[in-house]
């Protein structure tokens, strides 16, 4: 039996043993009592008819971030980007989070948006995700203003797997959403909106800072924060990324289609959020000793200096906020492009900066139902960073109504217990002569 409708059954079952306790009992109901048996019975029966039906479900959702360092797509970088998207154990929705999508000089922070690259990601994004189907497939038209795909826009045809839901950029940080179109036959999906927080020099322009994606799947909202924290591996800088992470969380509010609830809808405000990002968070150690503990991969070692973990601990950000462990090398930064060697690995190398490697990519959550199945680095050699993926399991709260009579109110037992109970109810009142 449905766990929804037990507490029901009993209910009803409890009812019906007080109702018809004993002949005696029964015999000394006044009219009044009567009446309260009777509005007793109406309300047990409208709660049966009108509730709704909540049932779990459990959906697949692929987040990952990269930051490209400036670098345009290619056409050689779809056999990295299937490697990172992991298209194999598919998902039903990707988001993915990049950083640094054009490069960050002063005519691309303080001039109008360009959507070129973005188009050209989203362009390659979306035949790496559908290249199974042997077909022609169209990518939506980004609205500019909005960045939301609007229902019926530009639409995948029937082969393609994903659709584009949303997309949005702010200077080089850009969120692309992709959702398997089995689920709009299975779900509503509802409430989609965007935002975005710039917060880099001087506080406001947006070289730093976020970009978000809200939506309602069924009863259960969700949150995707792409974020571009601060540089910088002095003492102190991690203070003023503590102040950016502030700052997002207090600037990022959606508008609700809810006009009845005039508040905006905050980050915390949903039930499932995820922050990902070049975060930026480095190592409290020396260069030399990091690189040894590299060498040895002994990860759970160099963590215990890894400025983000040391934060979530003392609660200064992200308070209540989960990451899962952490198995793989830094992720930051390497020597150049198409290489896998450090920066400064070989000090004769003036022109290479000395960085101490840092997992500067990071994937956080927070809220219940979510549980994280992987956890890992990519291995391109695109950009100065690795790419960093996870692939979780969520529970959604899938809502039905019960219209009266319809097959989808009650499950097969729940409705043959019901019914035997309401049988014997008829056969015991008064009016069918009979009596307990």
């Amino acid at each position: 039996m449905d766990n929804h409708y037990k507490p029901k059954i009993q209910k009803f079952g409890r009812w019906f043993s007080k109702k018809h306790k004993s002949r005696r009992s029964r015999k000394q109901l006044s009219d009044e009592s009567g009446d309260e048996y009777e509005e007793e019975d109406n309300s047990l029966i409208m709660s049966l008819d009108t509730d709704p039906c909540s049932l779990t479900n459990q959906l697949r959702i692929f987040v990952a971030t990269w930051n490209v360092a400036g670098r345009s797509p290619a056409g050689s970088l779809a056999v990295d980007l299937d490697e990172w998207l992991n298209v194999k154990e598919s998902a039903d929705i990707y988001v993915l989070g990049f950083q640094e999508i054009v490069p960050l000089k002063a005519k691309n922070v303080i001039g109008g948006e360009d959507l070129t690259e973005a188009t050209s990601w989203n362009l390659l994004i979306g035949q790496i995700l559908n290249d199974k189907c042997a077909c022609r497939w169209i990518t939506p038209m980004i609205n500019p203003v909005t960045s939301v795909v609007e229902e019926g826009e530009g639409e995948v045809n029937n082969c393609g797997r994903y659709k584009l839901m949303a997309s949005k950029k702010m200077v080089g940080v850009f969120i692309s959403v992709w959702i398997n179109t089995s689920l709009f036959n299975r779900y509503s999906i509802s409430s989609v909106k965007v935002c975005a927080v710039a917060c880099g020099i001087m506080g406001y322009l947006g070289n730093k800072g976020s970009v978000s994606v809200s939506m309602l799947i069924e009863g259960t909202s969700f949150c995707f924060i792409v974020a571009h924290l601060a540089s910088g591996e002095k003492k102190g800088d991690e203070g003023r990324r503590n102040h950016q992470v502030s700052d997002i969380f207090k600037r990022t509010y959606f508008t609700r289609d809810d006009h009845c609830t005039p508040r905006p809808l905050t980050i915390l405000g949903h039930d499932q959020i995820f922050w990902f990002g070049d975060l930026n968070y480095r190592l409290f150690l020396e260069n030399d000793l990091a690189r040894e503990l590299i060498k040895k991969q002994d990860w759970i070692a160099l963590q215990e200096f890894d400025q983000l973990r040391q934060e979530l601990g003392d609660g200064g950000v992200f308070q209540g906020w989960r990451e899962g462990n952490i198995k793989f090398a830094p992720t930051y930064k390497y020597s150049a492009f198409n290489s896998n060697r450090y920066s400064g690995t070989f000090p004769s190398l003036v022109e290479e900066k000395q960085r101490t490697p840092a997992w500067c990519d990071r994937i956080l959550w927070y809220g219940k139902g979510v549980k994280q199945h992987s956890y890992f680095r990519s291995e391109s050699k695109f950009s100065d960073h690795k790419p960093v993926s996870a692939l979780f399991s969520t529970q959604i709260e899938v809502v039905r109504s019960n219209d009266i009579g319809s097959s989808k109110r009650i499950n097969g037992e729940a409705s043959s217990t019901l019914l035997s109970l309401i049988t014997k109810d008829n056969d015991a009142s008064p009016s069918n002569g009979k009596m307990p």
